[in-house]
């Protein structure tokens, strides 16, 4: 079984108690990292300013206190590999429904199952439906 970093665990500690509870549960099943919790405003701006998110400070879901999204890859960390991102949503997917945690996943903003829609995808976004 897997378990999380110091780091990852310090970046999970930044989010929401709904992403903590669903994310140890989800590194039970599938090995992952968490990449980013809560995001601050020199980090959410040069965010935006890369391309990597939409929001500039602070409107953000990463920028609340506590973080409503974070960002969690597979591990191995492999950037290019979609389809092992598309399956790992839904192992997450899956293990909300059960836990009755209402989430979004940024490989499928409008939430129509259909992934390939997306007019920008973060494929390691994921955010809580509040």
């Amino acid at each position: 079984m897997a378990e999380f970093s110091q780091s990852s665990i310090a970046k999970l500690e930044t989010c929401h108690e709904d992403l903590q509870r669903l994310f140890y549960q989800v590194v039970n099943h599938f090995d992952c990292k968490v990449l980013e919790g809560h995001r601050g405003q020199i980090a959410q701006n040069i965010a935006f300013g890369s391309g990597n998110s939409q929001l500039k400070w602070p409107d953000g879901k990463h920028n609340k206190i506590p973080s409503i999204a974070v960002d969690v890859i597979p591990y191995p960390v492999d950037w290019k590999d979609r389809e092992r991102m598309s399956y790992f949503a839904g192992v997450v997917k899956g293990l909300a429904i059960s836990m009755n945690i209402k989430i979004r996943w940024g490989g499928d903003w409008n939430m129509d199952t259909q992934v390939k829609d997306n007019k920008f995808d973060d494929m390691v976004h994921w955010e809580l439906i509040l």
